[in-house]
């Protein structure tokens, strides 16, 4: 079980449980047809991420697999939602996990999405203790290719037509890491506040 002490700080960010004033800040990200391009929904009114909310308000902790932990990312700075962040407990037997992110293009170029991941990362290697986490993605998302390989996620599959996402097929890459690898990353990989120069920070398991 992960039960995280909130917020958990990060060198600009703040991550936290989901609350009803997020209800702008969602809007802001989920109603933009950019955000959503790569994503498996459509753009999202006001009256549907009130719903929205409330499911991710009600994730933070995992306390059993098929769980997800669901944070908002804070700028610590202002208390603006730039975005938000998911991990995902997918397999207890095999110690397994997911990243998700999504992020607000408005808070793009600054590495946000990089530091708030590797917050999660952190939390399920070592608050959670699994051996393997991954990050699924739409394999035009290059931004978000490179948020992955930032977080020194190897890129391990490129699945070719294997979904049908609004109404055409689409490829899917699948990158991971495992509990040795991100131990050596952290002795190696200082933080980076290199973000996309385009595009914005999302992938499939957002």
């Amino acid at each position: 079980m992960l039960s995280p002490d909130y917020p958990i700080a990060t060198e600009r960010l703040l991550l936290r449980p989901f609350a009803p004033d997020d209800l702008d800040g969602l809007v802001a990200i989920h109603a933009d047809p950019d955000v959503v391009r790569y994503l498996y929904w459509d753009v999202r009114d006001r009256d549907e991420l009130r719903g929205v909310l409330q499911d991710k308000a009600a994730r933070s902790l995992l306390a059993k697999e098929g769980d997800a932990l669901n944070l908002a990312a804070v700028v610590a700075e202002t208390g603006e939602l730039a975005g938000d962040v998911t991990l995902f407990w997918r397999s207890a037997e095999h110690r397994a996990g997911e990243v998700g992110y999504i992020f607000n293009p408005a808070f793009g170029g600054r590495g946000y999405a990089t530091e708030a991941a590797r917050a999660m990362l952190r939390l399920g290697f070592e608050g959670l203790g699994l051996h393997r986490i991954t990050g699924r993605l739409d394999g035009r998302n290059a931004a978000s290719a490179r948020v992955l390989e930032r977080l020194g996620m190897r890129r391990e599959a490129h699945l070719v037509e294997n979904e049908l996402v609004k109404g055409e097929w689409t490829d899917e890459v699948v990158y991971a890491m495992l509990d040795r690898e991100w131990r050596a990353a952290q002795a190696d990989m200082p933080e980076s506040r290199s973000d996309v120069a385009a595009g914005s920070a999302s992938n499939r398991s957002a």
